[in-house]
């Protein structure tokens, strides 16, 4: 019998992903006494880059961020844009979730991430807010910021982007259900677990 995997493809700085998060949240309880194992996938949004974020990305990232308040009632701290200086840049972040998971606190650090983002206006594209954020969870320092900039990490996550990029996704956030070498896009609803759970409980 094919193990059961859904896979919940995310960066840590996608906006859409930030506004899933209750709905995720509600999904991930509802599939606890299902036969189904949950793994988190880092799609790898944006590759390092120093370079400034150009006005009409950071225009754009605006008006979708008004689109999620509006259409799902994600909250959103505006200072981010005039207090920080935007990179497109999602990759420290992400190896900021491989360094925390080492030490058993993936979630704890994805969630820390959105909320420095999105309501502490503070840049995760940064190690300094990374490390910053770490120390917060009580994390080992010294350790993830070492597992941070390591060549290992940056390995693990290309390898993670590499396969997200093999599955049916349609973009950040998406769900899929892999069983043995089948792989299922399963439909995402921000208001509302249930369609994805009944797509789910079909292939099961």
């Amino acid at each position: 019998m094919p193990t059961n995997i859904l896979y919940y493809v995310h960066d840590p700085m996608c906006s859409w992903c930030w506004a899933y998060r209750p709905t995720l949240a509600n999904l991930r309880q509802q599939l606890a006494p299902l036969p189904v194992r949950f793994a988190q996938l880092l799609g790898g949004l944006a590759p390092d880059s120093n370079a400034p974020m150009p006005a009409a990305m950071q225009a754009k990232l605006q008006h979708i961020w008004r689109t999620l308040e509006q259409q799902v009632g994600t909250p959103f701290n505006y200072d981010f844009w005039h207090q920080c200086a935007p990179r497109r840049s999602t990759y420290p972040a992400c190896r900021a979730v491989l360094a925390a998971q080492a030490q058993g606190q993936e979630d704890a650090m994805i969630e820390a991430i959105q909320r420095a983002y999105y309501l502490r206006a503070m840049n995760p594209a940064d190690d300094t807010t990374l490390i910053q954020l770490a120390k917060e969870l009580g994390l080992n320092a010294t350790l993830f910021s070492q597992t941070l900039s390591s060549p290992a990490t940056q390995a693990r996550l290309l390898q993670q982007v590499s396969f997200a990029r093999r599955l049916p996704i349609a973009g950040f956030p998406s769900l899929v259900l892999t069983q043995g070498a089948q792989n299922h896009a399963i439909p995402l609803d921000y208001h509302n677990a249930a369609p994805s759970l009944a797509a789910i409980a079909q292939y099961l």
